[in-house]
């Protein structure tokens, strides 16, 4: 079982990283897309739960996922890759150029809180093209309070690539496993009613019906 940021004695599901209870491997489903996604992730983002820049990389076929060292830095050869244009995504950067073909595009996304992206993108935001996507409403990754308004998920500004390229069913599939990944992490907290209010405007109720009902089922005291 992998280490908890939480409590280091409580058991998590190696792949998802939830608790058993809540364990959602069950509703794993491959991301497939022309696309080429990396992800830079901080090393203290690595180890927790309730990152979705993990849940990328569990999820999204052929994604790859680098630790973010201060102290030794990823270098740009072991990230990018011949053949693409490296964009890296960040609120900082330049619209998306439009007419872009996702087979010819890397993206890396740096996966952290605001300030450790920040670290991030002083090392890798000269490896490539700065790329900023106009995400609108609010943010559904309710595990975490976002600190400020356009603020949203690693695996949400993904979403908004996919969007942008027209890649509609790798759209759908993550934002399923975005949300399904979302709704444990509340249900793991003990937050039932949040989670309750979270699930009522979910794809989830009529995507994966059958899931749910299992998730919510009580385990019988022993």
């Amino acid at each position: 079982m992998a280490r908890s940021v939480v409590l280091e004695t409580t058991p998590r599901c190696e792949k998802c990283r939830c608790t058993p209870r809540w364990c959602i491997c069950a509703g794993w489903r491959p991301v497939d897309t022309p696309l080429q996604v990396d992800v830079l992730i901080h090393k203290r983002e690595y180890w927790r739960p309730t990152s979705t820049g993990r849940l990328i990389n569990r999820v999204v076929t052929a994604s790859r996922g680098h630790v973010f060292w201060q102290e030794k830095p990823p270098v740009r050869d072991s990230v990018a890759m011949p053949g693409r244009e490296l964009w890296i995504l960040h609120p900082r950067g330049e619209a998306a150029p439009a007419g872009a073909d996702p087979e010819k595009v890397q993206v890396l996304l740096l996966d952290g809180s605001w300030s450790e992206a920040g670290s991030m993108l002083e090392v890798a935001g000269q490896w490539g093209r700065r790329v900023s996507l106009p995400l609108t409403g609010p943010s559904r990754y309710w595990l975490r309070n976002a600190p400020g308004a356009g603020k949203h998920a690693t695996a949400e500004a993904l979403l908004g690539l996919f969007a942008a390229f027209g890649l509609g069913e790798a759209e759908t599939q993550l934002r399923l496993q975005f949300e399904l990944h979302v709704y444990a992490g509340l249900r793991t907290r003990g937050a039932k009613a949040l989670a309750d209010e979270f699930l009522a405007t979910s794809p989830l109720r009529t995507a994966m019906p059958e899931l749910l009902a299992k998730l919510g089922e009580r385990r019988r005291a022993r």
